[in-house]
Order: structure tokens, then C-alpha cells, then sequence
């Protein structure tokens, strides 16, 4: 049977990584979450007292990081790890948040992880969310997703998102950071994030998790199903 690459882009908080998880666990796919690993080099940078507009401390931030996947049984997830630690809850944190997007912006910092998010996905059979996932990393992917929803309904996710790991963060302070890497994530110009012209579109705003899963899914085994009629035939 031929599997496909799922190329899942949008904006924060519009529940692209759960619902990527999810399409994932339904299609037996592997899940690679691209937006982990810009959070996880952010945190290192962080960690590590490195600015972000200083030549050689990108330099240096680059040859001591590294960052990969690991599978957990029990939570049946891939988890990310940070050179060696486990670092999912802290990379999750407002603190990350309010850098990433500057550090994701970095063109050095793009080109590696790109880099490696197409080796993951290199043998299909791969769900993958991000920002230029469907335009730069895999622009090729059979299936594109543009998740969006309301800023509002996104901030208030955001919220209660941080309140289940114990962190109380001002729904005016998540507004303006989702609005701030809105900007920037858009506006870069490297692998800015945009819908490109052959991406489903799903908001968010107005349905359920079940529904926005269950959207994708059945648009994946469609174009499956086409690829292995064709496949048949040939």
C-alpha cells in the first residue's frame, strides 16, 4: 500500500499539532511535530545565554544542538528531546513562546531543521504540522492542510493549554503574543507562513476536535485510495 506525506501548516493555536497527532494514530503515520523542534532550538538558545543576532552564537548554538525524536509505548507519542533530555512540558512554556518565532526567523537555524524534518519524512508515511511545511519542506506532499481559526478562540485554547501544566498566563498577554508571531511568522523571509494555493482549508473556530480530525482523514484516505488505484493500474 503507498502512504503519503501530510503537510499540516497554520497559525498557533489553531490545533494543529493535536489534531496532526491524531490524523496520525488513525492512519498509523508517523507524527513529527516541526514546530517542537523550533521551540526545542529556542530553549537551547535560551538555556545557553545565546542571542540570536550575534553571528557566532548562532554558529555555536548550531554545533551543540541536537534534537530528535523518540517514540514512548505507553503514551503511544513521539516525544522530543533537546541533547538528550526530554524536554516536551519546557518547551511548551510562555517563556519559549515569546522567542520562538525571532529564533525560527533565523535563515541558519531554518535551513538546518528543514533539513532534517525532510529526512524524517523522506519515506512517507509521515503526518507533519508546522508553518512552511506544505510550502518549503514538502512541497511536493500529496496532501496540504491550512488549519486558521479566530485569534480569540485560539488565545483561550492557548490558555487553558497552559493552565493543564500549571502555568496562569493573562488571556491580554496570550493575545498579544499569538498576534505578535502572527506577524513575524508571516512576515519573514524565510519560510514565511502562508496557505499555499492547493491546501485544504480547515477553521477551526466553530467546530470540534472530532470533526476537524475526522475532515483531514477522510480527505487523506481519498487521495490514498487514488494513489493505489493508481498504483494498481500501472
Amino acid at each position: 500500500m503507498n502512504k503519503i506525506v501530510i503537510a499540516i501548516d497554520g497559525y498557533s493555536g489553531c490545533g494543529k499539532s493535536s489534531t496532526a497527532k491524531a490524523v496520525a494514530k488513525d492512519l498509523g503515520y508517523t507524527y513529527i511535530d516541526t514546530g517542537a523542534m523550533y521551540r526545542a532550538a529556542t530553549l537551547h538558545f535560551l538555556n545557553n545565554y545565546l542571542s540570536s543576532a550575534n553571528p557566532n552564537d548562532i554558529a555555536k548554538g548550531l554545533k551543540t544542538l541536537e534534537i530528535s525524536f523518540h517514540f514512548n509505548p505507553e503514551t503511544q507519542l513521539q516525544e522530543i528531546y533537546l541533547n538528550g533530555l526530554h524536554v516536551d512540558d519546557e518547551i511548551r512554556t510562555m517563556r519559549v513562546s515569546n522567542k520562538v518565532s525571532e529564533i525560527a526567523a533565523i535563515p541558519a537555524i531554518r535551513s538546518e531543521l528543514v533539513a532534517q524534518q525532510q529526512r524524517l519524512g523522506k519515506k512517507k508515511g509521515v503526518v507533519m504540522d508546522g508553518r512552511d511545511v506544505g510550502s518549503v519542506v514538502f512541497p511536493d506532499a500529496e496532501l496540504k492542510v491550512f488549519m486558521t481559526a479566530d485569534l480569540n478562540t485560539r488565545a483561550e485554547r492557548r490558555q487553558a493549554e497552559l493552565l493543564e501544566k500549571g502555568e496562569l498566563v493573562p488571556l491580554e498577554e496570550i493575545l498579544e503574543n499569538l498576534s505578535s508571531r502572527d506577524r513575524v511568522d508571516s512576515t519573514r523571509e524565510v519560510g514565511p507562513l502562508i496557505k499555499v494555493a492547493d491546501a485544504l482549508e480547515v477553521d477551526t473556530s466553530n467546530i470540534t476536535f472530532v470533526e476537524q480530525v475526522a475532515q483531514i482523514v477522510q480527505k487523506a484516505r481519498e487521495i490514498i485510495d487514488k494513489e493505489n488505484s493508481y498504483a494498481g493500474k500501472h
